[in-house]
């Protein structure tokens, strides 16, 4: 176990910002829209996470501050604008990334977060928090979608 879970969290908040710049401008503009709509999806999936126990944060960066606040202004909404940069228009594609970047997330990173005293699941089974993944990346997805053909 890290004697700093903090640090790890300041860590998980801060870094992915650093691959901003390398999105570019008109990325970035074009697809923070949808990225900051599903952000705030994820926002009401854990509030009702919260409320059903579906997992427990154990380490937070502030009091003030809910448990998933460096993973969601992290690297979910910078690796949202990155997946759509990718692979947008290509939505086999799309889907394929997600599967291996939630995938990731949820049979590794959770385990290492447990391991290090962060978060644990409670109530929810791996393939139920992988679910939820898959239908915020569809969701994502709609949003990009919806708001290209409302130009």
């Amino acid at each position: 176990m890290l004697k700093f879970p903090k640090v790890l969290l300041s860590l998980t908040l801060i870094l992915p910002w650093f691959s901003l710049p390398l999105l570019g401008k008109r990325a970035v503009k074009r697809y923070l829209p949808a990225a900051l709509c599903i952000s705030l999806v994820v926002r009401i999936v854990h509030f009702i996470a919260k409320k059903k126990n579906w997992w427990h944060w154990e380490e937070k960066l502030h009091p003030k501050l809910s448990g998933e606040f460096p993973l969601m202004w992290g690297p979910y909404l910078i690796g949202s604008m990155w997946i759509l940069k990718l692979t947008y228009g290509r939505f086999v594609q799309f889907l394929l990334l997600n599967l291996f970047v939630d995938s990731l997330f949820t049979f590794v990173l959770v385990d290492f977060f447990k391991k290090q005293g962060i978060v644990s699941l409670v109530r929810l089974k791996k393939w139920g928090l992988a679910l939820i993944f898959f239908i915020d990346s569809l969701l994502l997805y709609g949003f990009q979608y919806i708001k290209d053909k409302g130009k």
